[in-house]
Order: structure tokens, then C-alpha cells, then sequence
């Protein structure tokens, strides 16, 4: 029995090993995850305002066409001036040539505008892109680090794996299946230590006669509160 019990506490001694590690593992790719966001957050944001400068540039493009046909229109009927037999016709080709240069100046000034506001924000983009160059860098090297570690760690779960599988084999199935009954039931501690008399499990006094029988070993005890198997290191036993 005593032998079992040595199994038994070896065993969940490499399960919270490994349930450490696991949690471990899990914490470091929730941190790579989070950058790996703040890396995709940055670029849709960079890829919102590379499209806006579009907008601007296309808008610009517009305009400028729009400014040329202007431009033409005028220089049409300037040429035009010179065909003109009536102060009828004059006055309606002057009319012409006024309204398409006040659309002319009012074109310039949205151009003029509009090229402006496409400088300050291709700073602005360039700024982002440095950013978000310097955080990719950064988290690049971070995650890299991280998943190092991740993978440090599974070979040491993969290696406590190997050995709890050998602990197994060494035990009666029945006893294994009420083992991770127990863990299950018990947030991952199948096994309470004894001390003062006192289950550690859930901290209730053991009876003075079971206690007295775990000095003996011969049999595998429970906590009659938390079920918990109950162990009493030879130290104490002594």
C-alpha cells in the first residue's frame, strides 16, 4: 500500500508539473496573440488611411481634369472672339469666358487644397509606417522568444508525460480511474497531505482513529469531508 501511495503522489506531482506548464503555455500565446492583434490593428489602420489618401488623390485627379477642360473651353472661345460679327454674340462668348475662369480660380483653390492636405497626410502615413515597422520588429522578436519557450516547456510536459505513463502502468486501474475522479472533482489535487491531524485538502480534523491509522499505512485512506486520499510523509509518521 505504502508503495501505491509513493506512485500516487508521484503521479500528481507530474500532473501539476504538467498543468503548470500547460497554464504556462497558454499565458505566452494569449501575450503572442495580444501582438500579434496590436500588429493587425496597426496595419488595418494603416490600410484605412492608404486608402483615404487614395480618395484624396483621386479626388485631385478629378479635379485636375475638370480644371483642363476649363482651361480648353476657354481658350476656345477666346479664339472664337475673333469670328464674332454681333455685340450680342460678344457679349454672350465675354460671359462665357468669365464664368469658365472664376470656375477656373475655384478649381485651383480645391486643388490647391486638396494637394495640401494629401502632403500632410503622407507624413502622417510615413510616420505610421514607421511605427508599425518598429512594433512588427519588436513583437516579431518577442514572439519568437516566447514561442522558444512554449516549446521548451512541451518537451518537458511531452517528457513528465512519458513518466506519469510509466507510473500508471504500476497501478490497478480501478485505483487510476478513482485518481482522476478525484482530480476532476478537486481542481487537479487527488491527494491531501496530513499535518496536525488536520486534512490540508480542505483544512477539516481528521478523526483521532483514522488518523491513527494512517501511522500504520496498511490501508489507503480518504478524508471523510473532501474524499481527497489522505497521505502522512514517514518524517511525520516516525
Amino acid at each position: 500500500m505504502k508503495k501505491k501511495l509513493i506512485l500516487l503522489e508521484n503521479l500528481q506531482a507530474l500532473d501539476s508539473a504538467i498543468d503548470g506548464k500547460r497554464a504556462s503555455q497558454n499565458t505566452l500565446r494569449a501575450e503572442n496573440s495580444e501582438r500579434e492583434q496590436e500588429v493587425s490593428s496597426l496595419r488595418q489602420a494603416l490600410e484605412a488611411d492608404i486608402a483615404q489618401q487614395a480618395g484624396l488623390e483621386r479626388q485631385k485627379a478629378e479635379l485636375e481634369v475638370s480644371l483642363d477642360a476649363e482651361l480648353e473651353n476657354i481658350k476656345r472661345s477666346e479664339s472664337h472672339v475673333k469670328e464674332i460679327r454681333t455685340n450680342k454674340e460678344f457679349q454672350a462668348v465675354g460671359r462665357e469666358i468669365s464664368t469658365a475662369r472664376k470656375q477656373v480660380s475655384e478649381l485651383e483653390e480645391q486643388i490647391l487644397a486638396l494637394t495640401s492636405r494629401i502632403e500632410e497626410f503622407q507624413v502622417s502615413l510615413d510616420a505610421r509606417r514607421s511605427e508599425l515597422n518598429a512594433i512588427e520588429e519588436q513583437n516579431s522578436n518577442a514572439i519568437s522568444e516566447k514561442e522558444a519557450v512554449i516549446a521548451v516547456f512541451q518537451g518537458e510536459i511531452d517528457s513528465a508525460s512519458n513518466n506519469r505513463e510509466e507510473i500508471i502502468k504500476q497501478l490497478p486501474a480501478n485505483l487510476v480511474r478513482r485518481y482522476h475522479q478525484l482530480r476532476d472533482q478537486r481542481r487537479g489535487q487527488a491527494l491531501a497531505e496530513v499535518q496536525g491531524g488536520s486534512c490540508l485538502g480542505c483544512n477539516m480534523h481528521l478523526p483521532p482513529q483514522l488518523y491513527n491509522t494512517l501511522f500504520r499505512g496498511d490501508d489507503m485512506i480518504f478524508c471523510p469531508h473532501c474524499q481527497r486520499i489522505l497521505i502522512l510523509k514517514q518524517e511525520q509518521a516516525q
